[in-house]
């Protein structure tokens, strides 16, 4: 996939981490002189001690500065900002600044189909993978790159009839040189992230990398309802392929009968998918169009999309106790994704909502709760959310965090009605990561009703 060459070189990996553990074992198999600065001292397990006999040198960040000068490369974990430092000094070098997958498909020679998105690509790339890996025809079949899996870790062991199914994200794609994917899925673009790409620009040139070095007889697939979809359709020598639920000419849609059709055939009802709401609607039929291009048969599409649940804090149905229904959608981030979930329920709803507070009016969603007849306000955003509430008209209470507000929702919650965790903010308020966050939720939900059905 790429002209990067790794063997006798020396390069400087930048952050240690899931990413940085995976790249450094892919160079020292590829022959690469590497060395390793992580901003604290890195535990000595077992891949450290191999790695240091392989001839790696570990090394903090204070001391790598001057390293970065002389480097063929420096690999950086995706988190890690363009301003930092070692970043800084490497650019003005001129030193190429690599993501790990970067280095991953420096040598992969199989069928890569790539997901990214603001918001679905997880399910989406879910969707796919294990719709294609049901497919008896379409041999090895591996998920991976930002749903948790890195790269490296996967690629030394696939060969030119295998198939590498990858979410990325736009922090991973700064860092490729030059991808270009036999299937490319962009299930949306939203304003995200901006703290790290600095503007919108910057941040759709990143998903545009997925598109720009495409041949003919490559595909991409779009979203039709994406107001950016015009002009990234024009950047690929692939044909170009549109999803879109409203657009009965689309290459993958829903007829009025309620049928997911792709390329003209009726493949099931949706509501026969066991994933609810039109986000999951866009992602199934993302998903659909992208595995129907890679020759996947619809028997395999329809047993996936009946029986897949949903990825972890992902609008993820968690049980059904009393006929109430719990949903964990801490993954949404964003007032767009809460507008998404919201959009998914018709029953009455109790939302939690709350996090991060990154600025955003979140009166833009008053207009979707609609179906909330109780909102119940956390974190940082805790104020946004009441005055939101209060606008609606709609009931609120705020808590401390989502340990509390679980137990909260569990005692108002009446049969037939949904309690949705759905934040509309990042975590970082008060937690590492939406995942911890979630799982907190899911906890504290368990522990309020006992053991769930």
């Amino acid at each position: 996939m790429s002209a990067l060459t790794f063997n006798g070189k020396k390069v400087l990996v930048l952050g240690w981490a899931k990413s940085g553990r995976a790249a450094t074992k892919r160079l020292v198999d590829l022959g690469a002189d590497v060395t390793v600065a992580n901003r604290d001292a890195i535990k000595e397990d077992a891949d450290v001690v191999a790695l240091k006999e392989a001839g790696v040198t570990f090394i903090e960040n204070d001391k790598a500065e001057s390293l970065a000068a002389n480097s063929d490369y420096l690999v950086k974990n995706p988190g890690i900002f363009y301003n930092h430092p070692i970043v800084e000094k490497a650019e003005s070098l001129g030193v190429p600044v690599l993501t790990e997958v970067a280095v991953a498909l420096s040598t992969f020679k199989g069928r890569l189909i790539t997901v990214t998105g603001s918001n679905g690509k997880t399910t989406t790339t879910s969707l796919l993978g294990l719709m294609l890996q049901h497919d008896p025809k379409q041999g090895k079949v591996v998920i991976a790159g930002n749903i948790g899996t890195p790269v490296c870790d996967v690629v030394g062991d696939m060969g030119e009839e295998d198939t590498l199914v990858l979410e990325l994200s736009t922090f991973q794609l700064v860092g490729i040189p030059e991808i270009s994917p036999d299937i490319s899925v962009i299930t949306n673009v939203f304003a995200n992230h901006l703290d790290f790409h600095h503007n919108r620009d910057n941040y759709l040139a990143a998903k545009e990398r997925v598109a720009i070095h495409q041949k003919p007889g490559q595909t991409l697939i779009l979203n039709g309802n994406g107001k950016d979809t015009p002009a990234i359709a024009q950047l690929t020598a692939g044909r170009v392929l549109m999803f879109n639920p409203d657009d009965q000419k689309a290459f993958a849609h829903e007829n009025k009968a309620g049928d997911l059709v792709l390329d003209g055939q009726e493949l099931m009802p949706f509501a026969d998918v066991k994933l609810v709401g039109r986000p999951n609607l866009e992602n199934a039929l993302a998903a659909t169009a992208a595995a129907t291009v890679a020759g996947c048969s619809q028997d395999a599409m329809r047993s996936v999309l009946k029986t897949f649940a949903g990825v972890k804090h992902r609008l993820q149905f968690l049980f059904k106790k009393n006929d109430v229904i719990y949903y964990n959608d801490s993954k949404a981030t964003d007032i767009e994704a809460t507008q998404a979930a919201l959009s998914a329920f018709k029953q009455p709803t109790i939302l939690l909502a709350g996090g991060l507070d990154r600025g955003d009016d979140l009166n833009r969603l008053v207009p979707d709760l609609k179906h909330v007849i109780q909102v119940i306000a956390f974190g940082q955003t805790k104020d946004k959310v009441v005055a939101m509430a209060k606008a609606a008209g709609i009931p609120v209470e705020v808590v401390e965090n989502v340990e509390e507000a679980a137990p909260v929702a569990v005692k108002m919650a009446k049969p037939g009605e949904v309690v949705l965790l759905s934040p509309a903010a990042a975590s970082w308020d008060q937690y590492p990561n939406f995942e911890i966050r979630g799982d907190k939720y899911v906890a504290a939900l368990e522990k309020a009703l006992g053991k769930k059905d």
